[in-house]
This record gives structure tokens, C-alpha cells and sequence, in this order.
């Protein structure tokens, strides 16, 4: 969304608003989503590791903050109907998943993060060809990956210290 950003960056989501619309019934939307400690760091780590960059280097490509998770597959065409909120919200990347998976890990008490690659900008006229779009998922796909794996191996090598408070209700055990 922002200007700034270009394709390749990354997005890591440190809030969710969802208009998807996916697991209203079980989980209303006015239902905050935090982010998990852990879990933003070890992928801002691995981000940094795989990049190569040093820490204020990897800033430029990694950008933080909310993603908006849509349902709506031509959002762009309708945008001045939700500019407002994607403003207010403060977002920074908009797709059609991440919301989803962090509310579904949040019911589950699973730990959740979400990770994008920005791929088209469709607000600033940059949007994926064929061509084009070969060129960035041969590029950034294998980085991309690299960074999930390295983010993985760096939350397994936390092990319990992952045990994350903002899973369970305040009435819960530890755990179960």
C-alpha cells in the first residue's frame, strides 16, 4: 500500500483486521488478534539472516504493521469505498489469507505470523504480466522460503520458551 514499498519487500504483520469474512460465525471480527513475541522475531530474524542485511539495511525491505485480509478479489477497483479504514487501521499490505490463518491458530492456540512478499501494487499501477510475474516468483519464492524455514528452525531451537500467554483465556491453565 505504502508508496515506499516495492515489489519484493517484505510485509510482517503485527495486527490483522479481517474483512474476510471466513470464521465470523466462530470468531467475530471485533475480536482483537495479537501478534506472538515469539514468533516476529524469529522471522524478522530470519529475515535478516537470509538477506544478509544488518539491521537497518533489512528495515528498507521489511516493513511492519497491519494486514487487511480481504475477500474481496478486486478490492483495488473499490478502494475509495475502503481507504478510510485501511488508513485508520494503519495497514501496510492487503491479501486474502493472513487473517484467516492468525485468527484460526488464535481459536486453536496454535503460534501464528505471518510473513509477505509484496508482489504487485496495484494502487501505484505495478501489477504482476506474465512475464514479469515468472520473474518475481523465480526470484523472491526461494528467499521467501528460506526465511520461513530459517524462522522455523530458530523457534525450534527455542523450544518451550515459545509458550505464548496471549493464547489462552485468563481462566485457562498454563496448559492443556
Amino acid at each position: 500500500l505504502r508508496p515506499s514499498q516495492t515489489i519484493g519487500d517484505y510485509v510482517l504483520a503485527h495486527a490483522y483486521l479481517r474483512e474476510d469474512h471466513v470464521l465470523d460465525a466462530v470468531l467475530p471480527p471485533d475480536i482483537p488478534i495479537p501478534s506472538i513475541a515469539e514468533v516476529q522475531r524469529a522471522l524478522y530474524d530470519a529475515a535478516k539472516m537470509v538477506s544478509g542485511a544488518p539491521g537497518e539495511e533489512v528495515k528498507k525491505r521489511l516493513r511492519t504493521g497491519t494486514v487487511v485480509t480481504t475477500d474481496d478479489r478486486n478490492w483495488e477497483l473499490r478502494y475509495s469505498k475502503s481507504a478510510l479504514r485501511f488508513n485508520q487501521s494503519r495497514a501496510v499490505a492487503i491479501d486474502m489469507e493472513s487473517a484467516t490463518i492468525a485468527a484460526q491458530g488464535y481459536r486453536f492456540r496454535v503460534p501464528y505470523g505471518t510473513l509477505l512478499c509484496v508482489s504487485d501494487k496495484p494502487l501505484h499501477g505495478e501489477i504482476k504480466l506474465p512475464g514479469q510475474a515468472n520473474r518475481f516468483y523465480e526470484g523472491s519464492i526461494s528467499e521467501h522460503l528460506q526465511i520461513g524455514i530459517q524462522a522455523v528452525d530458530l523457534l525450534r531451537a527455542e523450544g518451550n520458551r515459545l509458550h505464548s500467554r496471549k493464547l489462552r483465556a485468563f481462566d485457562e491453565p498454563p496448559f492443556r
